[in-house]
């Protein structure tokens, strides 16, 4: 694992993670963009197995994860302090896709936006539209609110009330309430993990990915849900899918309570690609919620080798070879 910084020319040093494969890389290098409220840790953690970033590693894809502003160990060096899901779409995607570039030589590379991840990276596409990316993959991700759980409907249901409420300590206090409503009300902590599906012995390690939500990303996405399609700087992102074309995977969670499987799906429905494929994970019986996609059980075959066989024959196709 290798760890480097890159200015985001926004006063922020961004921090990203890089594994190399063993061999040769193949295909394009990799881009993992994490959600809201969370930090790249993820990618390189399994409970019981190998990690995302090792599994594609290991399938020769040279693979990266960013932490953006405000998460994991960026740092703040002089830029504002307030900023909302523009700045993250436009510039720190922006300089992650360039530091990617400039520390492989590759003239494209290939993004896996997770959850909110998905949304940036469709903004940033929407708003940059020269951008040097050859394929997407999206993991739960979420542009157009098709369906909305109640609970995430009421979390978000007051602007005001949603960018006023201070959040410290968030990791803190999932430490203690996760291993709590795993035993007591697992029902209620299904709709993001199910612990059928996912080992929860290690919280200690696992909460390492949570982060504080922002006020005004809170007000952000409240106005989001409501209007239905995402919006950036004016640039209706929901409208701009049907115009592009890049190869696409769409990871769904079938049991996902945080983007459900309609909102999930909604991309690969609305996007112009001729070249996309539709990958549910879970159904009756086999309860697969929003954070398994990450960490459940044989994640490495469910979730971690579609992505990656994905990746190495779309690039195939684009350089091709048979």
């Amino acid at each position: 694992m290798e760890e480097f910084v890159v200015p985001n020319k926004n006063g922020w040093n961004l921090s990203l993670r890089r594994i190399r494969p063993d061999g040769e890389p193949v295909g394009r290098p990799a881009l993992l963009i994490p959600g809201y409220g969370m930090n790249s840790f993820i990618f390189g953690f399994h409970p019981t197995g190998p990690s995302l970033m090792e599994h594609l590693a290991s399938r020769g894809i040279d693979t990266f994860t960013i932490d953006l502003r405000g998460m994991g160990k960026s740092e703040r060096i002089g830029g504002n302090p307030s900023y909302g899901l523009a700045e993250l779409c436009i510039a720190d995607v922006g300089a992650g896709i360039q530091a990617v570039l400039d520390k492989t030589g590759a003239d494209k590379v290939d993004l896996i936006g997770c959850s909110l991840g998905a949304a940036l990276s469709f903004g940033h596409l929407a708003c940059v539209p020269d951008a040097k990316v050859g394929s997407l993959v999206s993991l739960a991700g979420v542009v157009t609110w098709k369906k909305v759980h109640p609970l995430v409907r009421a979390a978000f249901f007051s602007k005001e009330l949603a960018g006023r409420v201070p959040f410290k300590n968030t990791r803190a206090a999932v430490r203690v309430l996760l291993p709590v409503l795993a035993k007591l009300t697992p029902s209620l902590l299904s709709i993001y993990l199910n612990p059928k599906s996912t080992d929860l012995s290690r919280t200690e390690e696992m909460v390492q990915t949570v982060e504080d939500p922002v006020p005004q990303i809170n007000r952000e996405i409240s106005e989001w849900i409501r209007r239905r399609d995402f919006l950036i700087r004016d640039v209706n992102v929901s409208a701009a899918l049907a115009q592009m074309t890049y190869p696409y995977l769409c990871v769904v969670a079938e049991g996902d309570g945080v983007v459900p499987k309609e909102t999930a799906r909604a991309m690969y429905d609305e996007i112009g690609s001729t070249t996309k494929e539709l990958c549910v994970v879970g159904g009756p019986g086999d309860p697969i919620a929003h954070g398994d996609l990450f960490l459940c059980k044989d994640a490495q075959t469910r979730v971690y080798e579609p992505v990656a066989e994905f990746l190495l024959r779309t690039h195939a196709a684009s350089a091709g070879v048979a």
